[in-house]
């Protein structure tokens, strides 16, 4: 089983591919749900602002899955996915 901290790394990395790689694949926008509703549901963030991050970055992941131009809609939040993956990296102990 992951860790939070494992969960959160593979988190800011699938965002910063996003946002890099200006593409994605479905399958990657449904990992980010799994790893964004568990990190809620077990209250595994501690920091305030990462916390509050999560819902947004849920959204933009059920909004990239039911997208009907992916790629678009990642470019359209390329600067919110790096921002995002920026805090996460922030954390200390990642």
């Amino acid at each position: 089983m992951l860790t939070a901290k494992d969960q959160l790394t593979l988190l800011k990395d699938l965002l910063s591919e996003h946002a890099e790689d200006c593409c994605g694949t479905v399958a990657e926008c449904q990992q980010i749900q799994r790893l964004v509703r568990f990190l809620i549901a077990n209250n595994k963030v501690e920091d305030e602002q990462v916390q509050q991050i999560l819902p947004a970055i849920y959204q933009y992941s059920l909004q990239a899955e039911t997208s009907s131009n992916l790629n678009e809609h990642i470019v359209a939040n390329q600067q919110q996915l790096n921002g995002w993956a920026s805090s996460i990296e922030d954390l200390k102990y990642l």
